[in-house]
């Protein structure tokens, strides 16, 4: 049987509804819902989609995965992230609502170390969350603004969603975490914004201004943390190293720090951090296999062709191409985690993004940013969900607080749309061979 266009996308996308309905992860899911599809179609076999999966893994810069969660673990089991605590507290701590800062402003400091917002809201969530509901604050609003503020981990370079897009999407990685470091900023200080208007509202505690040793003290404690995106950063666009070796360079720079420097890895830690980062990594690089699977059936049909020639139809123009994108990335992220939404929507959408005069830097971050808001709503919210763990909240409480949060963010989101050259400033700046 020769499948229509149509009919193999129906049944693709009503498969793999139904798997992630019935709660099958989605790894799993996307494979899956090639099944039905392979099986009756006469021009595909088996062997064609598992050449796919393997052909996605045989990519020398998704080895930054892996090495970049294991830079983040080691820091987090490295007590780095007490340090950079400490530096925030010190920076934002003594504004109305002291810890409320300091969760967002460690957050930005940890996004430059890690690339991970899992590991940004579970390792600062274990800290501030018991320290915020110590000091009066709301839990409810501990944890929301711990989740709200970690998705800038993937936004904020390096970010481990900007590696794998790069490879996807053959864009230039520096140029990527360039282009996410001014949006991350913003982001940012909408947070600290928002935190302020909650703390007034609220009441909440004001810490005492730090002195000259405290605040020095801070800033030696941190120093060599910091350092870490400089090399990470520095390497990728003054072009000394490739992604994979830049996210090496910081795992090893993680381990002399907590085993030799710092003196909190011990050896016989190690085997625990190498077995959740390889847990870790093997979830994202299944991921990857089973969405390029799915991503290229709906190539084969001519899928993406059809998007592309519907929405150039109706002439948005690069704002409304922009917010057509960013609405896409926001409903997929709702329910898919990032990386196989990346590798499903963003290649059939990069056509129309090109056609709709969209950047494709530009582009990049918008999706991507619009994907880091998927980890803080349900269902899927990934980083709400830990968040509400440690805080024992169920995530139905937080939602009001999430909002309110997030309202903010959505509005950078529209003026990136609006603006993109807010996007393209930096990388134009420091990487201008990238803009041919």
């Amino acid at each position: 049987m020769i499948l229509e266009t149509a009919t193999a996308c129906l049944m693709l996308v009503s498969a793999f509804l139904v798997l992630v309905i019935i709660r099958i992860p989605v790894a799993f899911a996307l494979g899956l819902a090639t099944v039905p599809v392979v099986l009756l179609e006469l021009r595909l076999t088996p062997f064609i989609v598992l050449d796919r999966m393997f052909q996605s893994y045989n990519s020398f810069i998704l080895l930054a995965v892996p090495f970049f969660l294991l830079a983040a673990n080691l820091m987090n089991s490295g007590k780095v992230t007490d340090r950079l605590i400490e530096l925030a507290r010190v920076l934002t701590g003594w504004m109305p609502g002291g810890l409320g800062h300091v969760n967002v402003a460690v957050s930005m400091l940890f996004a430059g170390i890690s690339g991970s917002s899992t590991a940004d809201a579970a390792g600062i969530g274990k800290i501030l969350i018991p320290a915020m509901q110590r000091e009066g604050y709301d839990t409810r609003f501990a944890v929301a603004i711990t989740a709200c503020s970690s998705v800038m981990g993937v936004i904020i370079p390096p970010s481990i969603l900007m590696i794998v897009w790069g490879g996807v999407m053959q864009v230039s990685v520096g140029a990527l975490f360039l282009g996410g470091a001014v949006p991350g900023l913003m982001i940012g200080l909408a947070l600290i914004g928002t935190v302020y208007g909650f703390a007034k509202v609220r009441g909440y505690p004001v810490n005492a201004v730090p002195n000259w040793a405290e605040f020095s003290a801070a800033w030696k404690g941190a120093a060599l943390a910091l350092l870490t995106p400089v090399f990470v950063i520095g390497g990728i666009v003054g072009g000394i190293v490739t992604p994979t070796e830049s996210a090496i360079i910081a795992a090893g720079y993680a381990l002399i720090l907590g085993m030799f420097v710092y003196r909190t890895v011990r050896p016989r830690d190690l085997g625990f951090i190498l077995y959740d980062t390889a847990r870790f990594a093997a979830i994202s690089l299944f991921a990857i296999g089973t969405a390029t699977a799915f991503g290229w059936l709906l190539s084969f049909y001519n899928a993406p062709r059809m998007i592309v020639a519907m929405l150039t139809a109706w002439e948005f123009g690069p704002f409304g191409t922009a917010l057509v994108i960013a609405a896409l990335f926001l409903i997929f992220g709702l329910f898919i985690d990032a990386i196989p939404t990346i590798i499903i929507l963003g290649t059939v959408l990069m056509p129309v993004a090109q056609a709709g005069g969209l950047d494709p830097i530009a582009f990049a971050i918008i999706g991507i940013v619009s994907l880091a808001f998927g980890l803080v709503t349900p269902p899927y919210g990934l980083c709400l969900l830990i968040a509400s763990a440690i805080g024992g909240l169920n995530v139905v409480r937080v939602l009001r607080e999430v909002a309110v949060i997030l309202a903010p963010m959505l509005a950078i989101l529209v003026l990136l749309a609006a603006f993109p050259d807010i996007i393209l400033w930096l990388p134009r700046l420091l990487m201008p061979a990238a803009f041919p």
